[in-house]
């Protein structure tokens, strides 16, 4: 099983959207050790490949893999398998996917210290925009019923807003590990994002981990943005 954060700074998962591998060195160098876990995404991934991760992981910290594999379940089978042997801590798969492809990486990860994370409905997404790809309700029904999926099917952790974190916790109880992008301190400004809280609201929410980009990469001094980060949750 995989261990839920003790402390503070473990609590934190640095995204590194950054255009290249020089960049993502200078935060890890500027930042280090106030933080648990590196985010590499879409854009890091791309540019970088696996190195990237190989390379962090030989630096000592881990890395959050957060590429969302949404395909056939043979395919996100091998996936899920090639980010095991790469090391990835956790990854992500859209929980959308259906129950097949579900099971396929649930079923991947078995017997590693990999996390499946299964994406619910991202971050940046409102009642309208469901409501623009032909998904009626709301954000909050379609996180829940997304979470069950996931759950039946073998997910043993969650992507979530903040403001879903209640009502997960209210349906699924405590065994979930919830890990939660949209996070904006009050003195961040708010990006693209919809659904936030502030890092201390979170957690005492009930998120287990924090996905922080912007308030800490886009900031003059990383390091003091991400150690004020730190001070508020303690």
């Amino acid at each position: 099983m995989h261990p839920v954060p003790t402390n503070e700074k473990n609590k934190i998962i640095l995204a590194l959207d950054v255009p290249g591998a020089e960049e993502a060195r200078d935060l890890i160098r500027r930042v280090g050790a106030r933080v648990g876990l590196y985010k590499v995404g879409l854009q890091l991934f791309t540019r970088c490949g696996p190195d990237i991760v190989k390379e962090i992981r030989d630096a000592g910290a881990g890395v959050f893999l957060d590429l969302k594999f949404f395909d056939i379940p043979n395919t996100v089978r091998h996936a899920v398998e090639s980010a095991v042997a790469l090391g990835a801590e956790m990854l992500t798969v859209h929980l959308g996917g259906g129950p097949g492809m579900l099971a396929a990486a649930a079923q991947a990860a078995q017997g590693s210290d990999t996390l499946v994370l299964g994406v619910t409905v991202l971050t940046s997404w409102d009642d309208a925009t469901l409501a623009a790809v032909g998904c009626h309700g709301s954000v909050e029904d379609q996180v829940v019923r997304l979470a069950r999926l996931g759950g039946e099917c073998g997910i043993r952790g969650l992507v979530c807003s903040p403001r879903e974190i209640t009502p997960l916790r209210e349906t699924l109880g405590a065994s979930p590990i919830l890990v939660t992008p949209g996070i904006r301190p009050a003195w961040a400004g708010a990006d693209d994002q919809k659904r936030m809280l502030a890092p201390a609201e979170a957690v005492a929410a009930g998120a287990n981990y924090l996905v922080i980009g912007r308030p800490i990469t886009a900031h003059a001094d990383p390091a003091a943005a991400a150690q004020r980060i730190l001070d508020e949750l303690s």
